[in-house]
């Protein structure tokens, strides 16, 4: 794989706690949209929404979502990150899972920091593992939604000299100039692409407009997605990571107290 990489961001509306109603809206919105990206990235609890039902949609290796990934990544062959519901040991996980593109897992993170403004640390367990993957050379730090605004996180991405981050999310337009903002920091500060995917349509409690987004490490728009079920898709180059850090040594400078 060289140094440039077509990813394509799925913004969509998940069918509300419906796993198989949203497996069919994805089928269908690739059919129609999918060109040719080599990596996929869906936004937070992919298949149900942002539901406190952790223990209903709780799954291991042989559950419906992962399955489902499994299979979508070696049909495309392409690299997927989604998101999905996660139990171990009698604790529950709000997860990004980095499937390669022969279906294999390659990594999983569970969300540092559950919405506690919104209950989510009721009914999910936070991690306390960053966790960063690997496309071909290229070190990608991994988070979801909230874990947005605790920059300490990317900071520890960014003494590993990752070169994107990855922010699944079900953001709401209440919030979504925080969601913009905060997004452009975290590739600012941290000279890297940051790659933000946020959902459409509604629940039960919020409406969200998307704004799935890629940000080069200039801080610069790739492209912002408003309000629409599509999948865009981007080249970013991973030589302009190492251009502007070889310009701006800013990451030499970080003092952790």
């Amino acid at each position: 794989m060289s140094d440039i990489l077509n990813i394509g961001l799925v913004q969509y509306s998940p069918v509300w706690e419906n796993p198989q109603g949203s497996i069919e809206k994805i089928y269908t919105l690739l059919e129609k949209e999918f060109n040719e990206s080599k990596v996929l990235i869906f936004p937070e609890m992919t298949l149900t929404g942002f539901t406190f039902k952790s223990k209903h949609f709780a799954e291991d290796i042989d559950g419906v979502a992962t399955q489902f990934f499994i299979k979508l990544a070696q049909t495309k062959k392409v690299d997927i990150f989604a998101g999905l519901i996660e139990e171990e040991d009698g604790k529950y996980y709000n997860s990004l899972v980095h499937f390669d593109s022969t279906g294999l897992i390659k990594a999983r993170y569970r969300k540092i920091h559950p919405f506690s403004f919104a209950g989510e640390n009721n009914f999910y367990n936070a991690s306390k593992e960053p966790i960063i993957t690997k496309i071909a050379d290229h070190k990608i730090g991994l988070s979801v939604c909230y874990d947005l605004r605790f920059p300490e996180l990317f900071r520890l991405y960014a003494k590993e000299r990752v070169e994107a981050i990855i922010n699944i999310a079900n953001w709401p337009v209440k919030r979504i100039e925080h969601w913009k903002a905060l997004s452009k920091a975290r590739a600012i500060e941290n000279l890297c692409y940051f790659i933000g995917v946020n959902r459409v349509g509604t629940d039960p409690d919020n409406e969200y407009n998307g704004m799935s987004t890629i940000i080069s490490p200039n801080g610069e728009n790739i492209n912002l997605l408003n309000n629409k079920e599509q999948i865009i898709a981007s080249n970013i180059d991973f030589n302009l990571v190492f251009e502007t850090r070889e310009k701006l040594k800013f990451l030499d400078d970080i003092k952790l107290i």
